[in-house]
């Protein structure tokens, strides 16, 4: 395990565990995903699909269920509706992506009905990068695909919360951009510009914003340096914010495949943490990622009003 999910995971220890609606685990890496998480003490997972599926999945892969408790639901749709409503009556804290598509997902989460708060829904990394000293928070790499800066504020305060609720000592957000100067031409800068004022006006709180700042400058001093800039983030932030989808997937991607970093990911902005892994991830990165959402929602418990957005 390295050690930055090492202390994520450890700081679940004087947590009782949280209860997660697993909707369609109906593959061995699901399925691992939520029973390892168990034993390690960090969730209660209720896993909602359909029975028989889930039965030979953990029979052929050797997982063993025990007494977990096994909800019937006879498709992915059904899965995502049934582990909503878990939500919804009280008996789950937090949703976790199974087998079906993120798509499928958060379609009951989003609905009228379903689990939305006055926050825009978001996603964030929490990136582990050989080399950083510190865990990386990047957000929005998977749900919003051009944000406008409404939904932007949004997108920060959330990623805001998620480094209070990680235990960061001091909040460092970086708006990312092409460049650290102001450019009307490119309007990501612009965009940057008003989300510090914003911070400045008290319309986002939490933390220290910088921006707009490029990726050089916003985590490495050196370059700050040379750039002659002087803020309390800029060469040492620990949340990047990018100017869209596009952006963050190629940063976070580009961090996993070419440095062989690992990323948790979350979905904030609903009634509860949402849990997305990837077949793709470690079985520790995706432990991670169940450490990350019961950290969140130990923070909701202790400040809900906070977590249901202004």
């Amino acid at each position: 395990m390295t050690s930055r999910y090492d202390r994520l995971i450890a700081a679940c220890a004087d947590l009782p565990p949280t209860s997660v609606a697993v909707a369609h685990p109906c593959d061995a890496t699901s399925l691992e995903s939520a029973m390892a998480a168990m034993q390690a003490g960090i969730i209660t997972p209720i896993l909602v699909g359909p029975r028989a599926k889930i039965l030979a999945v953990a029979e052929a892969a050797g997982i063993a269920l025990g007494a977990v408790e096994i909800l019937d639901a006879p498709h992915s749709d059904a899965s995502a509706e049934m582990a909503v409503a878990l939500v919804r009556e009280g008996r789950c804290d937090a949703l976790m992506k199974g087998s079906l598509h993120t798509d499928e997902l958060m379609r009951p989460v989003v609905a009228r009905d379903g689990l939305r708060t006055k926050r825009r829904v978001s996603h964030c990394f929490v990136m582990d990068v050989p080399g950083h000293a510190d865990a990386l928070i990047i957000s929005d790499a998977a749900v919003n695909i051009a944000p406008s800066l409404a939904e932007k504020m949004d997108i920060v305060q959330n990623a805001i919360d998620l480094g209070h609720a990680l235990k960061f000592q001091q909040v460092r957000v970086a708006i990312l951009s092409a460049m650290e100067t102001v450019n009307p031409a490119v309007p990501s800068t612009i965009e940057a510009a008003a989300l510090c004022k914003m911070a400045d006006r008290g319309q986002i709180t939490g933390a220290v914003l910088d921006g707009p700042l490029a990726l050089d400058n916003a985590i490495d001093p050196a370059a700050a340096a040379i750039k002659k800039i002087v803020s309390p983030v800029a060469g040492r932030a620990n949340v990047l914010i990018v100017p869209d989808l596009e952006a963050g997937n190629m940063l976070a991607k580009s961090l996993t495949f070419l440095a062989g970093a690992s990323a948790a990911g979350i979905v904030l902005g609903a009634r509860v943490p949402i849990i997305l892994t990837s077949r793709a991830d470690s079985l520790t990165t995706r432990i991670a990622s169940c450490a990350i959402a019961a950290l969140v929602a130990a923070a909701r418990r202790a400040d809900p009003v906070r977590a249901a957005g202004p």
